[in-house]
Parts: C-alpha cells; sequence; structure tokens
C-alpha cells in the first residue's frame, strides 16, 4: 500500500517536536508499506533533511520514509496572523502534491485544522482514501481559549471541521474526549479508533531512584542544567510555553516554595514559546531563582534529562475542553521514563494518575496545593520510587508505542481494504 501522509509538524527524534508520526511512518514501512510524508519547516523539528530548497522544497529518504519538505517555516512564536498564513499555505501547496504524487491512501493530521484540505480534495477529486486525525478539537479550543472569537473565523473553522470529517472514510482521535466530540458531530462511532499518544519505551529508560539520592546523575547522557545540583529535587516541565499551558501556576508554586525556604526543590522548564520572555521576565522580578529556563533540547538528549529528573509536571490553562480533549506529548515521556507525574487539571489523564497511583493530581489555579504537592513529592522518597514503578508498569501497559502503532498499521490497511472491496 501507498502512502501519503500530510503532517506540517513532522519530526524525527533529533527535533525538539513529538515524533508521532514519525514512528507511525516507520511501523508502515516496516509492515512492507510505501510513506511519502509531506510537510514543513517546523521550528522545533528536524526532518533528516539537509541541503538547499529547490523550487519550494526538498525530497529525501529517512529511515525508509520518501520525505517531501516543503520551504514553509513555522514557529511556535509566530502572531495568529502569520500562523494562519502559513496554514493555508501549507494546505495549498499540498493540494498540488494530491494530484501529482501516486498513492493508495491518503493520511492527514492535524494541528492545524488546515491538514484536512488535501484529504477532502484527495477523497472526492481523486477518490482516494482518507483517513484523518485529530490531536485537538477545532474550533471548540481556540474558542474556550478566547484565542479566537471572529464569529466568521469560527463559523469557517466549524465548516472545514465538519467537511473533513464527513469526507474521512475513518478518523483517528487521540484522547476520550476527541473521540466523544467528533462522534457528536454525527460520524458512526465504528469509524472512529481512539490511538493516544504513546510511550517511546526504546528511547525512554528508567535507571531507578535510591532510597539514598534521589537521583543517579552519573551515568553516561544524564544531565541537569546549570544551577539544579545533583542533590537538588529536580521537577520538570517540557514544552511549549503559551498561553494553553498555564505557566504562570508554576511561577505561582515556585514563590510559595521560596516563601517556605524550600530551596531544594527546582523546577525546570524545558522549551520555547511566545509567552517564556514575559514568564523569565516575572521570575527575575520576583528572585524565583528555583525556576530554571532550559531552551529546547532534542528527543534523544531529552532522554538524559528525564533519566535525572524526580517528577515530570503535566501543565496546562483551566480551559474545560482540555480536561478530556488533549493528548499532550510530555505525560508519555515522563511515564516512559519512569517519572511521577504532576497533573494541575482534571479529566482523563488525572483521572489515569489517580487510577494507577504514578503521581499527584491538584486543582487548576490553586498554588498552595501545587507547592504542598512538590514538598511532599520531596520529602518521600519511598512512596515516589512506587509512583515511578507505577508509571513505567502504565507506559507499558497501555501506553506502549509499539503496540499503539500497529493499531495505526491495522486501522489504514482495514481502511484501503474496505475501499477496494467497494469498489473504489
Amino acid at each position: 500500500m501507498r502512502v501519503i501522509y500530510f503532517h506540517q509538524h513532522f519530526s524525527t527524534p533529533q527535533g525538539a517536536a513529538g515524533t508521532r508520526s514519525y514512528e507511525f511512518a516507520r511501523r508502515l514501512v516496516k509492515q512492507g508499506h510505501q510513506v511519502t510524508m509531506v510537510c514543513g519547516s517546523y521550528g522545533k523539528g528536524n526532518t533528516g533533511l539537509v541541503g538547499p530548497f529547490k523550487r519550494g522544497k526538498r525530497i529525501g529518504v529517512v529511515q525508509g520514509i520518501n520525505i517531501i519538505e516543503l520551504d514553509i517555516s513555522y514557529s511556535n512564536d509566530n502572531n495568529f496572523f502569520k500562523r494562519t498564513f502559513l496554514f493555508l499555505m501549507f494546505a495549498l501547496r499540498s493540494i498540488k502534491l494530491v494530484f501529482t504524487q501516486e498513492y493508495d491512501l491518503l493520511f492527514a493530521t492535524s494541528t492545524p485544522l488546515t491538514a484536512g484540505i488535501p484529504g477532502i480534495v484527495g477523497r472526492w477529486l481523486r477518490g482516494k482514501p482518507f483517513v484523518f486525525e485529530v490531536r485537538d478539537l477545532w474550533p471548540e479550543l481556540p474558542k474556550e481559549m478566547g484565542v479566537i472569537t471572529n464569529p466568521f473565523v469560527l463559523a469557517a473553522m466549524s465548516l472545514l471541521e465538519w467537511a473533513s470529517y464527513k469526507s474521512a472514510h475513518r478518523l483517528i482521535g487521540l484522547s476520550p474526549g476527541i473521540v466523544k466530540g467528533i462522534i457528536l458531530k454525527g460520524v458512526s462511532k465504528d469509524k472512529v479508533a481512539l490511538i493516544p499518544n504513546g510511550c517511546d519505551l526504546d528511547l525512554f529508560s528508567f535507571t531507578g531512584r535510591s532510597s539514598e539520592s534521589p537521583v543517579a546523575c552519573k551515568e553516561p547522557g544524564h544531565w541537569r542544567p546549570e544551577n539544579v545540583s545533583q542533590d537538588d529535587f529536580m521537577a520538570v516541565f517540557t514544552g511549549t510555553h503559551g498561553i494553553a499551558n498555564g505557566l504562570n501556576s508554576v511561577l505561582g508554586a515556585a514563590r510559595l516554595l521560596k516563601e517556605r525556604n524550600r530551596n531544594d526543590i527546582k523546577i525546570v522548564l524545558i522549551g520555547q514559546g511566545k509567552l517564556k520572555p514575559e514568564l523569565q521576565a516575572k521570575a527575575h522580578r520576583q528572585q524565583l531563582n528555583n525556576v530554571v529556563f532550559h531552551d529546547s533540547v532534542s528527543k534523544e538528549r531529552l532522554s538524559g534529562l528525564m533519566a535525572s529528573a524526580d517528577l515530570g509536571l503535566q501543565i496546562l490553562a483551566n480551559v474545560p475542553a482540555f480536561y478530556y480533549g488533549t493528548s499532550p506529548n510530555k505525560f508519555f515521556d515522563y511515564i516512559a521514563a519512569g517519572l511521577p507525574v504532576l497533573n494541575n487539571y482534571p479529566g482523563w489523564l488525572a483521572d489515569t494518575i489517580r487510577e494507577y497511583d504514578c503521581g499527584f493530581v491538584v486543582p487548576p489555579d490553586d498554588p498552595v496545593a501545587f507547592a504542598d504537592a512538590l514538598e511532599a513529592a520531596a520529602d518521600d522518597t519511598p512512596s515516589l520510587e512506587r509512583m515511578g514503578r507505577n508509571a513505567q508498569a502504565l507506559a507499558s501497559e497501555k501506553f506502549d508505542r509499539n503496540k499503539l502503532s500497529a493499531s495505526f498499521v491495522s486501522w489504514l490497511e482495514a481502511t484501503r481494504k474496505e475501499q477496494v472491496s467497494c469498489g473504489n
């Protein structure tokens, strides 16, 4: 089966972005399928291709994946209008490839929602099987966050959402809330599969934390940022520093810890984003030397940081649409590394943490509870060790990327077989 795969933000593990599409494409190749990955140049990503662009693109093969990288450079720091322009540009240039490439099935993954446009065209104008993956519910999320308020823009997004869902022969949702949201739009539930983000157990390894020292930082590749000693308790957040991430709550907890003289607890924020300069300035004004900012790192280097950390922070702004409608990469990286997780909002991940006893759940917008949980984690190494083991068990039992990749391939193969049997 020849698959053309559209993901604007594709990255290999050499980048600092999620690698879901990379792993899924590799699994398709391993099963004997041919994959052409169409992507842009994402600021945090690394496609594996080098050299200059020619006529607006560069082409190569990485790990058996045929890659067409369009010269469309995107960054999380872009403003709303530039993001919209880049999303539309990628969709429009992808349409050309829909007509010029040879393939048996078209797969597209959001975000952005405009990723569905080449799928819609391929379905109706070339009669190709189309599978659409929904990573976030749009326009519900930006509407609840207040990022988009223009009624005409919201209406256009709703129309595109409806057209993408109705055009797809099958869909994939990354969380229970996303699957429910798709079904509520009138899609038959037997056409929607839940395949959440997964854990790269081959990349992240759990080294164990002894009762004498919570950190094993002497192994090759293990590292900590400057200003974080081996004796410090290190809680890490890895991801975008944007409006959706609600990192002001972290600074609120850090301020309380400083007032309590808990200088042994360090909070490390790894990543970039539109609000990072503002957060850094605020931390500087409040003299929060217990908060350490660090640039984004590759997935491979991130695994070394995780092996040296004590706790992972799953932080989001208090937006109800996030509760069941997101599947954050960072959570799965944490548990793959055997890190207990501190979560600050309700929803399916909070329920999972409680069920598996693999971390702490605190109410949103409650810096006291947040700081209390950090202190409890730092002061109870045996419980932290137990939670870490439970986290890795959860990663292996429910979110192993290898198992989820197999489900993904089977879903696409079934879609193709179904359409062939129908004469399409």
